[in-house]
C-alpha cells in the first residue's frame, strides 16, 4: 500500500504555486520533499559508489553513474519511486501543470543517480521523444540526498540557462540551484530547457552527489523528434574538434552507445 506521509505534500502543493513564475523556463524548487527520516533511509540505499551495478556515463560531457533497474531497488527506494509514479501523485500535478501526463514506470533515464570526484553534466536538451512508447518527456523530477555534500564547498548546483534562439545553443546561465539534502527540483523539459552542472562537482572520493530522478510524459508535438539528448560544449570546450564530434554522437540514437555508456 502507498504511503503518502512519506511526501511532504503541502511543501509541494505550496511550491506548485510558484510553478512557472521564474526564468529561464518553469520550473519550481521543494525543499523538504519527503519525511527526514523517510529522506534518510533512501540515502542510505544507494549501492556502493565502486558497486558493479552501476550504469557509468564517462566522456568529456558527462561523468556520473545511473542505476534504474527495479529489481536493485530496496524497500524504501522501491515505494518512493511507486508513490512518485502514482496516480494520484500525477494528479497533484496534471492539476497544477498540465492536464495531460503520463508516468514512465520504465525509468528511462529516471531512477538512481550518483556523481562523485570529477562529476560533471553539461548544459544539454533532454532527449524529446521517448524511445520505447513514443510519448513526449514533459516534467524532470529530481530530489537530492546527500546529507554530506556542501554546496557551497563542492559545487555541482544545478544550472539553468536561457536559449539562443538563433545559435540553437545555451546562452546566458540564468539560475543555479544548490544540491541541498532532501531538496527537489521540478522543471519543464519541453522549453528549449538547457539544464546541467553549472560547474563541475569539487569532492573528494567518500562525497558523493546523490538524487532520485523521475520523468513523466504527455502526448508528442509534431515538432519534437529527438530520442537522444542534445548536449553544448562549454566554453573551453567550443572549438575542440574532438568534443564536437561527440556532442554529434552522443545525439544520434545508433552512435550514442560508442560515446556515452560504459557497463
Amino acid at each position: 500500500m502507498l504511503d503518502f506521509k512519506i511526501i511532504n505534500l503541502e511543501n509541494l502543493e505550496e511550491s506548485l504555486r510558484n510553478y512557472g513564475k521564474h526564468k529561464p523556463f518553469d520550473h519550481c524548487v521543494i525543499d523538504n520533499f519527503f519525511d527526514i527520516d523517510f529522506a534518510n533511509k533512501l540515502e542510505d540505499e544507494f549501492p556502493d559508489y565502486d558497486d558493479d551495478s552501476w550504469y557509468i556515463y564517462d566522456n568529456p560531457l558527462e561523468n556520473k553513474k545511473a542505476l534504474n533497474n527495479w529489481n536493485m531497488f530496496p524497500q524504501n527506494t522501491y515505494l518512493a519511486l511507486l508513490t512518485l509514479n502514482s496516480n494520484k501523485f500525477i494528479s497533484i500535478l496534471k492539476k497544477s501543470i498540465t492536464k495531460i501526463l503520463f508516468s514512465d514506470s520504465g525509468l528511462h533515464g529516471g531512477g538512481w543517480h550518483i556523481h562523485g570526484k570529477g562529476g560533471n553534466l553539461n548544459p544539454h536538451l533532454d532527449y524529446s521523444i521517448h524511445p520505447k512508447c513514443g510519448l513526449q518527456r514533459k516534467l524532470n523530477l529530481i530530489i537530492y540526498l546527500s546529507r554530506n555534500l556542501n554546496p557551497s564547498k563542492h559545487k555541482g548546483h544545478l544550472g539553468f540557462w536561457s536559449n539562443d534562439d538563433i545559435d540553437k545553443q545555451p546562452k546566458d546561465l540564468v539560475k543555479e540551484i544548490a544540491p541541498i539534502f532532501n531538496r527537489a527540483v521540478l522543471f519543464d523539459t519541453t522549453q528549449n530547457s538547457w539544464h546541467g552542472f553549472s560547474q563541475p562537482l569539487n569532492v573528494q572520493d567518500g562525497i558523493y552527489r546523490k538524487s532520485l530522478a523521475i520523468y513523466y510524459l504527455t502526448l508528442p508535438t509534431a515538432k519534437q523528434d529527438n530520442m537522444r539528448a542534445i548536449y553544448a560544449p562549454r566554453d573551453n570546450q567550443k572549438h575542440n574538434k574532438k568534443i564536437l564530434e561527440i556532442i554529434e554522437k552522443r545525439k544520434d540514437v545508433h552512435g550514442s552507445s560508442e560515446v556515452y555508456k560504459i557497463k
